[in-house]
């Protein structure tokens, strides 16, 4: 285990285990730095190959530690969803624990018991859960992303128990249909455990099921998601529609703080991008006429697009005539065309990753084809972009209906061809209604009451912990 350049401070200390994937580091280093404006020292621990590309921007800060444990994963092998399922249960789980157990000791034999008064760990890494548990440790589960997937994964039980999904989580309807109260309609396809080959759905299925079984253990849930996303009484009348369609198997369900976003968080201490940055994307910015330009980013996770869809968008972005920059990593290149960097050099900027935040800030930016993660939709909406939606896989679908059919501030397409693309394009740069609801919405999320109410929920769970 590598522990923190400084020895740890003997404040009180809450261990984040967030999930080990760009999309969950982020968020829950975007939480450690809310906890620590709140007396804490959080610890984050992930796996080593996680922790060797988070660097320190300064390396005296002890406000967060950052701490690894190994994987059991060869060197050169794969770490796909899978493969990292098997050693969180097989090899991290023992290795966790070893170490909460360590950092719980109560050195100066403190009334009150150890140094660690929480464990926050990503539901995906529920294994964290029984972990802390042994150890005679609280712990408070944390959603990644939007509260509305959290309720479709709850209601599993719920489409088990009627027939919508089933043993195996095979979706038994057609048509869109509404699974949960209140939220958008959903497709047999956009299920989020409903990725890959028959059997990884499978599989993903029963990773759900199992995730579902050990976090119903948990007292508390904080979600990177805003209370303001829907009307607060809306919210609250879903709670309880939610606990209702569980009730039938009696299982227990957490209370929910929506503490979000936390993009809203500034990270002092660390750098929570995995890949380096092209900064000149700025520069090449400064060039471009105010909103002309497209931004193209599919995030950390654009293997499920494919080389074909590749070479499909790089022909659309080209022929659309408007400035673009697309971040494509270099393994992803072999999909464009022949020739095709040379040929939009002068057009467009194709680069491996981009300070995506300043790139949406700056004024020359118009508008946001993305995959729809959740981390990605609220930094458009923090930087007012509309959005032009492709979504993959997992959440994305849940958060594409929102953007697309409750709040209005994007479109989904279709495909990436030539004409789905342009008119994705056309119609969320022309359409002045789409940016009035963006404007609405940014201020309701991101402005001084929604910040109010997800700091008074952040408030709440700390109050309720200390009083555990």
């Amino acid at each position: 285990m590598k522990y923190h350049q400084k020895s740890l401070p003997k404040k009180k200390m809450i261990i984040m285990v967030p999930y080990p994937a760009q999309g969950h580091v982020t968020p829950m280093c975007q939480l450690a730095t809310a906890l620590v404006h709140r007396g804490f020292h959080p610890v984050v621990v992930t796996p080593e190959f996680i922790h060797r590309k988070i660097n320190p921007r300064d390396e005296n800060s002890t406000d967060v530690s950052f701490l690894s444990i190994p994987d059991g994963l060869d060197e050169d092998g794969p770490r796909d969803f899978f493969a990292i399922e098997k050693a969180m249960e097989n090899d991290m789980a023992t290795h966790l624990e070893g170490l909460v157990r360590k950092l719980h000791e109560d050195e100066d034999k403190k009334e009150g018991g150890g140094n660690v008064v929480c464990v926050v760990v990503d539901l995906l890494c529920s294994y964290a859960i029984e972990v802390a548990e042994r150890c005679g440790v609280p712990v408070a589960g944390f959603w990644a992303v939007m509260l509305a997937a959290y309720r479709l994964i709850a209601a599993i039980p719920y489409m088990l128990h009627t027939g919508l999904v089933s043993e195996t989580g095979t979706p038994q309807f057609k048509g869109q249909i509404c699974i949960v109260p209140g939220q958008p309609k959903l497709g047999p396809d956009d299920l989020p455990w409903l990725i890959g080959t028959s059997a990884a759905k499978i599989s993903r299925f029963k990773f759900w099921i199992r995730t579902l079984d050990r976090s119903s253990r948990l007292r508390w849930l904080l979600v990177n998601s805003s209370p303001k996303e829907e009307e607060e009484e809306e919210c609250h009348d879903h709670e309880q529609k939610i606990r209702l369609i569980n009730a039938y198997d009696q299982q227990h369900y957490p209370f929910i703080f929506p503490v979000g976003p936390l993009s809203k968080h500034a990270l002092t201490c660390k750098n929570a991008t995995f890949w380096e940055e092209d900064m000149t994307c700025l520069d090449w910015l400064e060039k471009q006429r105010s909103s002309s330009v497209v931004y193209v980013s599919f995030g950390s996770w654009v293997s499920p697009i494919g080389e074909g869809k590749i070479k499909s968008l790089a022909l659309a972005l080209e022929a659309s005539k408007r400035p673009f920059i697309w971040v494509l990593g270099i393994s992803w290149r072999e999909g464009l065309p022949q020739g095709y960097l040379e040929r939009v050099s002068k057009q467009g900027k194709v680069v491996s990753w981009a300070p995506q935040m300043e790139v949406l800030r700056h004024q020359a930016v118009g508008c946001y084809l993305t995959h729809c993660g959740w981390n990605s939709t609220n930094e458009a909406i923090q930087c007012m972009k509309p959005l032009v939606c492709y979504p993959v896989a997992g959440d994305q679908f849940v958060n594409c209906a929102y953007i697309a059919d409750v709040w209005r501030i994007g479109v989904k397409i279709g495909g990436l061809g030539q004409k789905d693309v342009e008119e994705g394009f056309r119609e969320v740069l022309e359409d002045g209604k789409m940016r009035e609801s963006l404007l609405r919405l940014n201020g309701r999320i991101m402005g001084k009451e929604g910040s109010l109410s997800a700091t008074n929920y952040l408030t709440t769970f700390i109050d309720d912990l200390e009083k555990s």
